[in-house]
């Protein structure tokens, strides 16, 4: 009998454990806190990726004039938004890339930031067989990775500046986030990051947009880093993740209330260790981590889902343009929440 009691005293504590590994991993107990945020425009969407990673193909760090470009073409159309736009230098080997920062909302305050990078893939040691120095054998276009996030940040500006924000909004479009400078300080945003904390800045969130247009309603389009995850998700690339560090789990919990009360796009999320899970710090939001801010990624999981990552076929016409305007809504919720 004792022997027995043992056994139920020890099923129960597992069972506890497991529940309470749950609520750290996935949080399924979330409730959506629901509004109706402006509709995006999935038009708008794709004529910006398709101007990103087709006209300015390549948009790579070695590609200095089209990079400069795409970061001219990004400041235009923030500042027709109505924001204060403006340009952060990021020296790296005497060359001066470019941040562009839209301003939205109150000087001070706790600051909400949201940013996405620009520049896009490409193998430079690789011989590329054309004359030029690239081609889609060393060279993606980019679409997903990151001109989705882009065109994201584009709307999301168009939604704000639609009215007068109560809180201070700072869009970030970041250069170099791509190698060899991916998680380096020569990132954009680590130079994004360190000036807040040089300033003193208090920042509420940071969110990165990291590839936010790939979507499938196939059974078994998703995949997923650790063994088990299947049972805890979709197995269907339907949704959009956020993803952070455990010590972000209550500001993921709030983001997650704001984005599932937005529309009917399914929203998971995952708190969990980088070294247990892989790709949890794969973005601009680990340059924050480092200066203590809290951050977080949103993201259709990149190589998870897509078999286009890295690739000459991350092109515009794959991409649900769709979802990625309910995506950009459900961001827009979350900057409105008090």
């Amino acid at each position: 009998m004792r022997r027995l009691r043992h056994l139920l005293y020890l099923l129960l504590i597992l069972g506890a454990l497991a529940g309470l590994a749950l609520a750290l991993v996935v949080q399924p107990f979330v409730a959506p806190r629901p509004s109706h945020p402006p509709a995006a425009d999935p038009q708008r969407l794709r004529a910006d990726v398709k101007y990103l990673s087709v006209d300015l193909y390549p948009r790579s760090y070695d590609q200095f004039d089209n990079i400069e470009l795409a970061a001219r073409y990004i400041h235009e159309q923030l500042r027709l938004s109505g924001a204060q736009v403006s340009y952060q230098d990021v020296v790296v080997e005497g060359v001066a890339y470019r941040n562009v920062i839209a301003r939205f909302g109150p000087q001070t305050g706790p600051l909400r930031v949201i940013g996405a990078h620009y520049d896009s893939f490409a193998d430079v040691g690789r011989d590329s067989d054309d004359a030029r120095g690239y081609s889609p054998k060393t060279h993606t276009p980019g679409a997903d990775d990151n001109a989705s996030g882009v065109a994201g940040l584009l709307e999301l500006a168009r939604l704000l500046g639609r009215s007068p924000q109560a809180r201070p909004i700072e869009l970030v479009a970041y250069t170099l986030e791509e190698p060899p400078h991916f998680r380096s300080e020569h990132m954009g945003s680590a130079w994004h990051a360190r000036a807040l904390r040089e300033a003193g800045r208090e920042v509420e969130f940071m969110l990165s947009l990291e590839m936010i247009g790939r979507f499938s309603d196939r059974p078994g389009s998703q995949r997923y880093p650790v063994r088990g995850m299947h049972r805890l998700y979709s197995d269907r690339g339907d949704f959009v993740v956020v993803t952070g560090r455990m010590s972000d789990f209550g500001a993921t919990r709030r983001i997650k209330a704001a984005m599932t009360g937005a529309g009917d796009l399914p929203v998971y999320s995952i708190n969990a260790p980088p070294l247990l899970v892989q790709g949890v710090d794969f973005s601009d939001h680990l340059s924050y981590w480092h200066e203590g801010y809290p951050a977080l990624m949103i993201s259709d999981t990149a190589f998870l889902r897509s078999n286009t990552y890295h690739q000459a076929s991350d092109t515009y016409d794959k991409l649900d343009y769709a979802r990625m305007a309910k995506v950009v809504q459900a961001v827009y919720a979350v900057t409105q929440q008090p």
